[in-house]
Formats: structure tokens, C-alpha cells, sequence
């Protein structure tokens, strides 16, 4: 990957809806060859997928919440956390528990009662957030703009 292929991917992550003949000004490229470098990156798999990103408090879902789980039996709480639409995103870790959720509800109340259904799994402790300081931070640096006017 060099330096274009970074500028590219700096612009997608900051606006994926950005065509193809906008991209390739942003980065100096003719519309082709902006579209067969970002073809290339999506099959070495650089670029993974596009997503919308949604306000959860929009839809009502004014409660997040990490849950640290510790089970014995990952397959069923894996099952488990698949089926519920609380569930937004797991990760398995290291250390005295073996999974990390994070989880979206509308209310406290309905975050306990997602916990009282978790109960059969295993063990837990909850952390509520209070607010998001930095909700989101690109994986890609911007373009150093004063390395090129030296």
C-alpha cells in the first residue's frame, strides 16, 4: 500500500459515499484508476465492508452498557448472545473473564432484564457509560498536506 492507496482509504472511512470521480480528485487520480486501486483493496480484503452508521439513542436505544461474562460453556452463551438483540458487538478475551459485549437497551430497566436472562450463563459485571468522549476514531491518519507543499 503506498501513500495513495492510504489517502484513499483516509476519505472512504471519513465518507464512504463519496463516488468514485469525487475520490479520484481528492486524491489526483482519473476516475478508473481511483476505482481498479479501491477494487484491489476490497480483494486483499484492506477494505472489509460499508456500513451506515446509526444513532442508537434515534432509535430509542438510550442505554449502553459492557458486560464482562465469565462461562463455562461458550457454545450455548455464544448462541445466546447471537439471538439477542441486545447484543451489538462480543469479543473474547483474556484474563478473568472470557467475553467482552457491548450492549444497547432502551432503558436500565431493560438492561437488568437483560441480565436476568444472562443469569443461567455465567457470571458478569456491568459497566454503564455515562457518555461516549470519543465514540469513534479512524484507523486511518489523514493526508500529510505539508510534506507535499515542501
Amino acid at each position: 500500500m503506498d501513500e495513495i492507496d492510504q489517502h484513499i482509504l483516509y476519505h472512504l472511512e471519513n465518507q464512504a459515499r463519496l463516488s468514485m470521480t469525487e475520490l479520484g480528485k481528492l486524491v489526483g487520480l482519473s476516475q478508473p484508476a481511483v476505482t481498479e486501486r479501491v477494487k484491489r483493496m476490497e480483494e486483499k480484503g484492506i477494505i472489509e465492508e460499508y456500513r451506515t452508521v446509526i444513532s442508537p439513542s434515534k432509535l430509542g436505544k438510550q442505554s449502553t452498557a459492557y458486560v464482562l461474562f465469565r462461562t463455562r460453556d461458550c457454545y450455548p452463551f455464544l448462541d445466546f448472545c447471537r439471538a439477542s438483540p441486545e447484543v451489538v458487538e462480543c469479543y473474547r478475551i483474556s484474563g478473568e473473564y472470557n467475553y467482552l459485549l457491548k450492549i444497547l437497551t432502551d432503558t436500565i430497566q431493560g438492561l437488568e432484564e437483560f441480565e436476568n436472562k444472562c443469569d443461567p450463563y455465567g457470571t458478569y459485571m456491568t459497566l454503564i457509560t455515562m457518555s461516549s468522549p470519543i465514540a469513534h476514531k479512524n484507523l486511518v491518519e489523514g493526508p500529510n498536506l505539508l510534506a507535499r507543499a515542501e
